[in-house]
């Protein structure tokens, strides 16, 4: 990728009720010059890095805690890790672990919008092996 161009994923909240179809038409129905790739877990952007941070923006306007964003190394359909051409899919799992925390992260934020606080618990120090140990048995 050159420095020009960018490639976003974008993620999709798994407590949302919008699909990677209805983000990809939206995308689409903005009439801006970028590759949309449809994903099962939202969508991949590419194209001219101001261009993709517009529509980053707008996507984040209409979809305000729902859609999350990330820059990709590789740009859609790269041979290296395309399923489609047999390339290899290193940092799934990762990808995957971070999808399932949006929801997480989809409710603390619209706590935040509410004016909501949260209340701090004390955080312990860490347990001595004795501690631990008798923790367990008991």
């Amino acid at each position: 990728m050159s420095e020009e161009r960018e490639t976003r994923l974008l993620m999709i909240s798994p407590n949302s009720m919008l699909t990677p179809d209805q983000l990809v038409r939206s995308i689409h129905a903005m009439n801006k010059e970028v590759k949309v790739k449809e994903t099962c877990y939202g969508c991949l952007v590419e194209g001219r890095r101001d261009i993709v941070k517009e529509v980053l923006c707008q996507v984040r306007k209409k979809y305000t805690n729902e859609v999350f964003s990330k820059r990709r190394a590789y740009p859609a359909g790269d041979p290296r890790r395309c399923r489609a051409q047999h390339g290899t899919r290193p940092g799934y799992c990762q990808l995957e672990a971070e999808w399932a925390l949006l929801s997480n992260v989809q409710y603390g934020l619209e706590c935040a919008d509410r004016g909501e606080t949260v209340e701090q618990t004390p955080v312990k120090g860490p347990f001595s092996v004795r501690d631990f140990k008798r923790i367990c048995e008991e």
